[in-house]
């Protein structure tokens, strides 16, 4: 593996923006997901939680590169988000997934009054899952009423946001909240993390741990630990509590010490059986590489160098083996994500999220400052 130096992430980043000048042409208006062995990326619903992590990579190229054809082609996410959420929809606790990397980052970057008054539109709809007797932000729809899920970690900045924009204290009050019960209730002592936690919704006791996504209900989902990772470290940001950092610390220290060889998960650290053959999740991948330079960030330099050497393992592996760099035809950055392996889906394929996370890494590395999650 070559060395990690100045010169090799101005290589790569290169690279990505001709990839990403690529893709323009290749994915275009569509809300994409899932890109399988043809190399084409699919067209979702726009509530789907996928559908602004394109918008998002082209954001974060606009703010890193100044070019205006970035803004342009990102520009109307946010409005087509709203105007989506005004008709019968399918949002849930994943609404920051929507407005983090739309509005918010839109109104960062351009001031644009539409984007903040979107992503406080956005924000409310968010604070009003929450469950008071439980502590927790709502997973999903349907029945599953007392159901949390680790992704929500990332969604959080969302609110915590939304409080320093508007001055009103109610929204990072929930995100504390929620941030708490994760902490109880999803990191496990030696840094695991559970997907999902189920709760009874009127009285807010604590029901059972499920497997969802993960191989079982005490596994260790890598893509859960990646979403705990970035989210905690994103939520000492935001407070400044060192229990969020101890705790992005220990989930951290638990994904490093369960990379196999060339620095990028398999899809479960825990998994039964022969974990070399099971797949590997290069989102998982990417996730935890971005949380991994936040922590880094907000440590001591020394303490916070072993966490960077670690991310930076983890992208360099992303490239040299994991890339479509040689495949022009192909309209993702990287291969071989997992999405939901116990149901058969979304394995072996190429997920956005995971292009996204890959794109905002780099940008961090080059000195990107303008955060969103």
């Amino acid at each position: 593996m070559n060395t990690f130096n100045e010169a090799k992430v101005q290589e790569i980043w290169e690279r990505i923006q001709t990839k990403v000048d690529r893709m323009i042409g290749q994915i275009g208006d569509k809300n994409v997901h899932v890109a399988g062995a043809d190399g084409k990326y699919d067209n979702t619903n726009i509530d789907w939680w996928t559908s602004a992590f394109w918008p998002g990579i082209l954001w974060v190229m606009h703010d890193m590169t100044g070019e205006d054809k970035y803004k342009d082609a990102a520009w109307g996410w946010d409005e087509r988000l709203e105007q989506h959420m005004l008709r019968p929809n399918s949002f849930d606790h994943d609404v920051g997934f929507h407005f983090l990397p739309t509005a918010v980052i839109k109104h960062k970057l351009t001031g644009d009054k539409d984007a903040v008054r979107r992503g406080l539109f956005a924000a409310n709809f968010m604070a009003g899952r929450f469950n008071t007797n439980g502590q927790f932000i709502r997973a999903w729809n349907g029945d599953k009423h007392g159901w949390s899920i680790v992704d929500t970690m990332m969604n959080i900045s969302l609110l915590f946001w939304a409080s320093e924009e508007s001055g009103d204290p109610r929204f990072a009050q929930v995100a504390r909240s929620h941030a708490n019960m994760v902490l109880k209730q999803f990191v496990q002592e030696d840094g695991a993390v559970h997907h999902i936690v189920s709760f009874d919704p009127q009285t807010g006791e604590r029901i059972e741990a499920i497997g969802g996504q993960g191989a079982a209900p005490d596994s260790a989902w890598s893509r859960g630990a990646s979403w705990a990772l970035h989210g905690l470290a994103n939520t000492f940001r935001y407070t400044g509590d060192v229990a969020y950092l101890q705790a992005a610390q220990r989930v951290a220290n638990f994904f490093i010490a369960h990379l196999p060889e060339d620095h990028v998960p398999h899809w479960d650290f825990r998994v039964e059986g022969d974990l070399a053959s099971e797949p590997r999740d290069t989102s998982a991948g990417a996730c935890a590489a971005s949380g991994l330079i936040e922590l880094a960030s907000l440590l001591p330099e020394k303490q916070g160098r072993s966490y960077r050497a670690a991310a930076e393992r983890i992208l360099l592996s992303l490239y040299e083996n994991y890339g479509t760099w040689d495949n022009p035809d192909h309209e993702a950055i990287l291969v071989e994500g997992t999405g939901h392996k116990p149901a058969g889906q979304n394995v072996n394929v190429s997920l956005i999220y995971g292009d996204y996370f890959f794109v905002e890494s780099f940008a961090k590395l080059r000195g990107w400052e303008k955060r969103v999650f």
